[in-house]
Parts: C-alpha cells; sequence; structure tokens
C-alpha cells in the first residue's frame, strides 16, 4: 500500500522547483538584459524586469552584427552554424550506421581489431589532434569552408559504439528470414535495420547536433574569413573587444540558445524513448 504524505510530497516539489528555477534564472537574466540599452546594463545594479530596448536590440544584432568587433549579422552567423552542426549530425550518423553495419553483419578477417581501432578514438578529441588535423585541412584547402568546418568532426566512435551494440541484440532469425526471402545485404540495412533503428537514431541525432552547435575552438582555428563565422565564434569576439556591448551580447546569446531548445522539444519524445527503450 503507497501511503499519502502530503508534507513529504510538499518538500520534494520545492526542491524541483527550486532547482528548476536554479537553472531558469541565468537564462531569465540572458533574456532580461537583451532588452536593456547598454546604459541601462553599466549602472552597477543588474535589471531583472524587461527593458524597452527589446525589438531595437535584436533587429541590430540579427541584421547588422557589431562589425567594430568582428561579428557579421546574427542571421549569417546562425546559418553556418546550423549548416556546419547538420553537416555533422548526418555524417556522423551516416558513417556510424554503415560502420556498425559492417562489424556486426559481415565477417572479415580483424573485424573486431578495426572496431577497437575505432573505439580508442574516443581517448583522441580534436583537441588533442588539432594540430595535424588543421595540417591536413590545409593542404586539402579546407580551411574558410563548410567542409573544413564540419568533415574533420565528423567521425565517431560514440555512435559507431551504441549502434553495434544495438544491432546486436536483433535476433538471428530476421537476418535469415530476409535471406530466405531474397534481400541483399542492403535490402536488409535499409528495410529492416534503419526502421528499427529510428529511435537511437533521434537521440543521437539531437546529442550530435547539439556537439556541432556549440563548437568553438575548431571553427576558431579553422577560420578566418568572417563569412564562415559560426554564432559562438561571434559571441566570443563580441566579448573580446576593449567595450562590449553587452545587450547585442545578451541578444546572441539568447539568439543562438534557441535551435538547440527547438531540436530538443521537435524530437523530445524519440529522444527520451531512444535512450529508455531496451525492447524494439
Amino acid at each position: 500500500m503507497v501511503e499519502n504524505r502530503p508534507w513529504a510530497n510538499l518538500i520534494a516539489h520545492i526542491v524541483l522547483i527550486s532547482g528548476v528555477a536554479l537553472v531558469a534564472f541565468p537564462v531569465y537574466v540572458a533574456i532580461v538584459a537583451s532588452t536593456h540599452s547598454l546604459s541601462g546594463l553599466l549602472q552597477g545594479t543588474l535589471p531583472l524586469l524587461p527593458g524597452g530596448h527589446g525589438i531595437e536590440n535584436y533587429t541590430r544584432m540579427w541584421q547588422s552584427g557589431v562589425s567594430n568587433a568582428g561579428a557579421p549579422p546574427a542571421a549569417q552567423m546562425l546559418w553556418n552554424s546550423f549548416i556546419m552542426a547538420m553537416a555533422i549530425t548526418v555524417g556522423k550518423l551516416s558513417i556510424s550506421l554503415l560502420s556498425a553495419f559492417a562489424i556486426v553483419y559481415f565477417r572479415f578477417r580483424f573485424r573486431m581489431f578495426f572496431f577497437w581501432i575505432i573505439f580508442v578514438t574516443l581517448m583522441l578529441p580534436v583537441e588533442v589532434r588539432i594540430i595535424p588535423t588543421f595540417q591536413v585541412a590545409a593542404d586539402l584547402k579546407m580551411l574558410n569552408s563548410f567542409a573544413g568546418l564540419s568533415i574533420p568532426l565528423i567521425a565517431s566512435a560514440t555512435a559507431t559504439f551504441l549502434f553495434r551494440q544495438f544491432f546486436m541484440t536483433i535476433p538471428e532469425e530476421m537476418l535469415e528470414a530476409a535471406r530466405v526471402d531474397g534481400a541483399g545485404p542492403l535490402k536488409f540495412f535499409k528495410d529492416i535495420l534503419m526502421p528499427l533503428s529510428v529511435t537511437n537514431i533521434a537521440a543521437l541525432f539531437v546529442i550530435m547536433f547539439i556537439y556541432g552547435w556549440n563548437q568553438y575552438l575548431w571553427p576558431l582555428i579553422i577560420t578566418t574569413d568572417p563569412d564562415y563565422y559560426t554564432i559562438v565564434m561571434g559571441i566570443q569576439r563580441m566579448t573580446s573587444e576593449e567595450n562590449p556591448q553587452w545587450q547585442l551580447v545578451m541578444a546572441a546569446v539568447v539568439m543562438a540558445a534557441l535551435p538547440p531548445v527547438l531540436v530538443i522539444l521537435f524530437m523530445q519524445r524519440l529522444f527520451v524513448k531512444g535512450l529508455t527503450e531496451t525492447e524494439k
């Protein structure tokens, strides 16, 4: 029998609401700061109520940016970030699906050796191998290009490992039935494995998109042309100038946070299902 404890429920709700407020407060401060003028933010007290310059700040940041800080219009930087994040996400998922499929369903020499080589690359993030990666990108003429922004970050041992583990849970009878029906490897992959992997793909899509969207160090090194600046780079350059225009910085921060939030909200159900579902 489950006991009804009103005080325990009240305390639990108070703790949860306090946690949400603690996490949401910096976001609220950024939104409020983006609606004030620069002089209003430099008065020595942090405003907690919205100001009257929100439309002006967002319009200026969206259309003009901050040219003296080397930040192009936010619309252009957001588009660059979106292309980069989508290229990284689609590339990671495509390569990981195919590599996991080959490792699980094809029998060839050194199969597990190649898998562990892929897995060991988890110990070599881009920050560790950034100098040789930059040299290769420069030799291939990929500086200041979307290819240079995305291709060096596409390989993903994590996604390969997760898809391999999922493929290994699929019963052998499904493979045998596909063979009896005359289905080849690609048809089995397209008609059986892909539909069964939808929730896993959705969960990894969200994770990889946010990973690509939040990239800072690699775009900062590979790109010197403002036409290829991402929104994270623009924010960094705006905060690095001598007298930052904090109201525009906060407007850019809010706009930079919206696409990942929208992706999570749009794919929330599949994302949670892909992380928690164990039976297909």
